[in-house]
């Protein structure tokens, strides 16, 4: 399979998706680059500091390492691989305990049991290296930087054709994922493969009602392993959203 350079696929992903914001790149690194700043600089949540790297005009690539851990979620830097869970994490994610937090819960699964059964069913999270980068894809210059997936945000149109375009040359029924967790863990963990598991998934996201407040309510998120994107942006001139850009994207919506 031929493979295209990261600008590339980042332009031929817009395209596809017809995307308005800039498909983003997750790769670790040693040496942090230059034009990147602290994730925490934009927001304590690596979710929310992510988005809006994919919205913004000023800034081309955050980071995040045990140096500036500090001032980031708990939660965020165990999905990452720098630190572990909390074992208090389970009453937090369900019905809350008197002893953490005053009772603090978020009752997104029914009981702290379930809590920690998910928890442990994640197994190890491994961060991609002593950085982990997050950089737009139209701002990579460098081909030998190791990226391991893609990250692009759009309207359910937009998620859908791009979905549609994975499989157009996919031996597989089930490559495209929707799992449980946070959403830095559906823009990063899982796409980018920190568990290590040996199937790549695109991942759908986020499932997590707690950014609600900052996500556009029509927008989803779509994570891409690089294999499945170098093969979408092969693919995508000879697939239904260039042969039949009508079909794909309609100038008109029937309301029946």
């Amino acid at each position: 399979m031929d493979e295209l350079n990261i600008k590339e696929i980042g332009i031929k992903l817009k395209m596809a998706g017809r995307l308005e914001t800039t498909p983003l790149c997750i790769y670790g690194a040693e040496i942090i680059p230059k034009n990147a700043i602290p994730l925490v600089k934009i927001n304590r949540c690596i979710a929310k500091a992510i988005f809006t790297l994919s919205i913004s005009k000023e800034i081309d690539a955050i980071y995040l390492d045990k140096k500036t851990l500090e001032g980031c979620c708990p939660g965020g830097q165990a999905w990452f691989g720098y630190k572990s869970f909390i074992p208090q994490l389970k009453y937090f994610l369900s019905t809350g305990s008197k002893d953490f937090r005053g009772g603090a819960a978020e009752f997104l699964l029914a009981d702290p049991d379930l809590a920690q059964e998910k928890l442990d069913s994640i197994g190890t999270i491994n961060p991609l290296s002593t950085c982990t980068i997050i950089q737009k894809s139209t701002s990579i210059e460098d081909e030998n930087i190791d990226v391991k997936s893609f990250l692009c945000f759009g309207n359910s149109e937009q998620i859908r054709n791009l979905c549609s375009l994975i499989y157009f040359q996919s031996g597989k029924d089930f490559v495209i994922e929707m799992p449980w967790g946070p959403s830095c863990a559906s823009f990063v963990t899982y796409p980018a493969n920190l568990l290590n598991r040996q199937e790549e998934k695109a991942i759908i996201g986020p499932t997590d009602p707690t950014g609600n407040s900052w996500f556009p309510q029509d927008y989803l998120s779509l994570g891409i392993p690089l294999p499945i994107a170098n093969l979408m942006a092969i693919n995508l001139e000879k697939s239904f959203i260039m042969k039949h850009p009508e079909i794909a994207y309609p100038k008109k919506h029937s309301k029946n």
